[in-house]
């Protein structure tokens, strides 16, 4: 067996077996993740013997997945190897890590020249979730976790990204998130969000002005793709005590200019 079809025979051992899991399932990953170390591809055999399947079991599943395109039979080579299904699901994930790779520096540009907090959110599932955060050295500031979710609706950055939108897109977002009252400020209507994203698009930056959080204040704007689609959103967030009006307008004047920066090095299409 060469190198890298033994190296996946090491990471392909069985784990124990945890009664939640779906078998069938847990073995066609087993058969993705030793293909993945296996860019070459693998016989039928060998890949049946490195996951501990019957030949017949590893042919149903891997018959199963290619339908779904995430494997593919080479027969001029008689070997299986990796499909484009799988590299379609996993781009989400390498397009998070890059961009937070490239935004970094942005972020902590923004943090020493406003003094506050500066974050990266991304839209998924209908929730602006947190991909990366540039504390500032304030002893009150706000903390967002990586991995963290808060509704579009009454975020920052939510609304940056709901900004960039089309209309039936923010439509079918409220539909399944509805806008549930977080603070007395949140705007909790349609119509109220609607003109607050309208006026969103004239300012550059969205503003979160207590409506998540009492206390907190935020500004966004939304780093965008080539079809002016936002991929992402740059915020500062701080305490309502430092970010007062003139404050958070000088904090979502530099926003926007990263977030523009960010979009260009992309190349993306920056908003009018």
């Amino acid at each position: 067996m060469a190198g890298a079809a033994r190296q996946a025979a090491r990471r392909a051992k069985p784990s124990p077996r945890d009664p939640s899991q779906v078998q069938s399932l847990t073995r066609a990953i087993g058969l993705l993740n030793t293909l993945a170390d296996v860019p070459e591809g693998m016989p039928l055999g060998d890949l049946a013997q490195v996951v501990g399947l019957a030949p017949s079991t590893a042919h149903r599943l891997l018959t199963t997945l290619q339908n779904q395109r995430f494997v593919r039979f080479v027969a001029g080579e008689g070997v299986w190897q990796v499909g484009v299904q799988a590299f379609v699901v996993g781009q989400p994930f390498r397009r998070a890590r890059d961009l937070l790779s490239l935004a970094r520096p942005a972020m902590r540009r923004l943090m020493e020249e406003s003094g506050e907090t500066a974050n990266l959110y991304i839209e998924e599932g209908g929730e602006a979730v947190c991909m990366g955060q540039v504390e500032c050295r304030q002893v009150m500031r706000a903390i967002a976790r990586p991995g963290g979710r808060v509704k579009m609706h009454c975020s920052g950055s939510g609304k940056a990204m709901l900004a960039a939108l089309p209309d039936a897109e923010v439509t079918r977002i409220l539909q399944v998130h509805g806008l549930p009252k977080l603070t007395p400020k949140t705007l909790d209507t349609p119509r109220k969000l609607r003109d607050d994203l309208a006026e969103a698009r004239r300012r550059g930056f969205a503003l979160d002005d207590e409506e998540h959080a009492v206390g907190l204040r935020c500004v966004a704007a939304a780093v965008l793709d080539e079809e002016g689609r936002p991929l992402a959103a740059l915020s500062l967030s701080g305490p309502v005590a430092r970010l007062g009006d003139a404050a958070l307008l000088a904090a979502g004047a530099r926003v926007a200019k990263a977030a523009e920066a960010v979009t260009v090095e992309l190349g993306g299409r920056p908003s009018p």
